[in-house]
């Protein structure tokens, strides 16, 4: 799996860094190598986590779309 990751300055020095595709999934640290360390933590934990459950009333229609 691939990921793109954004890596920001942050104002009182090191990075921090966002997942856009994983949303919630940010980290941070003092040195662009400690950063993709975390980033790799940040991610698998994400993974791990899952999605939010999400009550579906029986009135309720799912939709799946391919873009």
């Amino acid at each position: 799996m691939t990921v793109k990751a954004i890596v920001h300055p942050a104002e009182e020095g090191g990075f921090w860094a966002e997942v856009p595709a994983m949303p919630g999934c940010v980290t941070q640290g003092e040195t662009l190598d400690e950063v993709r360390d975390n980033l790799r933590e940040a991610i698998e934990g994400w993974l791990e986590a899952g999605e939010p459950v999400t009550e579906i009333a029986a009135e309720d229609q799912v939709l799946e779309l391919a873009l």
